[in-house]
């Protein structure tokens, strides 16, 4: 199994930054891709950025430009940079792994407990 840690969420102020952070741990021979969702309130989750381990980046709509994704490979840690923030980015911010347990395994869904994200004057 895969255990995800978020760090980082908090409250911000409009036109603010803030980074998001998350570590993988637990057995897996390999993790792939890494990355975020969010969910904001009455609404579904929806793609934030994604960023696999050859550094192969999917951003959501629209969000490229002003979020950044970034991996450690070696410490399993995936970041994510949120510039120009508003408060149509308010929301639960989810940490997203796949992962095989063993080389032949197929791949597996894990999920963060997420961190909240306001964004508020």
């Amino acid at each position: 199994q895969v255990l995800l840690v978020e760090s980082g969420g908090g409250l911000v102020q409009p036109g603010g930054s803030l980074t998001l952070s998350c570590k993988a741990s637990g057995n897996f021979f390999s993790i792939d891709p890494m990355g975020w969702y969010r969910q904001a309130p009455g609404k579904e989750r929806e793609l934030v950025a994604t960023i696999t381990a050859t550094y192969n980046t999917n951003y959501g709509k629209s969000l490229q430009g002003r979020f950044a994704i970034s991996r450690d490979i070696y410490t399993n840690t995936v970041s994510l940079q949120m510039n120009t923030v508003n408060p149509e980015d308010t929301a639960v911010y989810y940490c997203y792994a796949e992962f095989r347990a063993t080389y032949d395994s197929g791949t597996t869904q894990s999920w963060g407990q997420g961190t909240q994200v306001t964004v508020s004057s």
